[in-house]
Order: C-alpha cells, then sequence, then structure tokens
C-alpha cells in the first residue's frame, strides 16, 4: 500500500493553520496554556512546524512558503488587534519569521530523511 505524504502533509497543513489562526484570535483569558513555553516560543515553533508543513504539502519555493506566511503572521496580529485582551506586537511577527526561518533550514534535512524512508519503505 502506498502512502500518500502529499495529502497527508496537505491535512496536517490546514489542520494547523486553521487552528493556530483560532488559538490567536481567542481572547486571552480563555486561550488555552501551553506549559511554560513563553508567548514567543509558541510563535517560533508554530511557524517551524507550519513552514514544514507547507514545504511537504505544496511545491512551492522557499522565498514563496517565506512570503505566505510571512503574511499570515502580520494577518494574525492584525487580527489580535480587534480581539479582546489581546494585542499586535511587532515581536510576535519578529519570532514567527524566525520560526519560518529555522523550518526553512531544517526542511532539506527532513526531505532527506523521509526520502530515505519511503525508499526503504518500497523495498
Amino acid at each position: 500500500m502506498q502512502f500518500n505524504y502529499p495529502l497527508v502533509f496537505r491535512t496536517l497543513f490546514w489542520l494547523a493553520l486553521i487552528g493556530s489562526y483560532i488559538f490567536a484570535v481567542v481572547p486571552q483569558d480563555m486561550a488555552p496554556k501551553v506549559g511554560s513555553l513563553s508567548d514567543k516560543s509558541i510563535h517560533f515553533i508554530a511557524f517551524a512546524v507550519l513552514t514544514l508543513l507547507l514545504r511537504f504539502a505544496y511545491s512551492i519555493t522557499w522565498f514563496q512558503t517565506f512570503l505566505l506566511l510571512f503574511v499570515y503572521a502580520a494577518f494574525i496580529e492584525f487580527s489580535q488587534f480587534f480581539t479582546p485582551n489581546r494585542s499586535a506586537e511587532l515581536l510576535d511577527v519578529v519570532a514567527d519569521v524566525i520560526g519560518i526561518g529555522i523550518g526553512l533550514l531544517f526542511y532539506p534535512f527532513i526531505q532527506r530523511l523521509i526520502m530515505s524512508y519511503t525508499k526503504y519503505e518500497q523495498h
């Protein structure tokens, strides 16, 4: 049985994107706590994961990935400007951009791991 990686990554990407937006616009007092991680750490991790999922889900360049997720990061902050008990912060976008950069840096290594796994799986 052949595993459909693009479909899985597309599904995970859209679930992560929608979920991250919902968590981003829920009023702060209603937002779930994520352990002892700081707000900036959560932004960093979320955008690193979104970057990897987007790159694996769609055949787009690193620049397209960066641009799309940068616009999404700015859109989240714009949305938070209108959300009760939330505020738009430039440092959140900075954390998002760092996460995007780390995701883009890790992508080739993870891609090689997946390629070697799928090659192994076919034998």
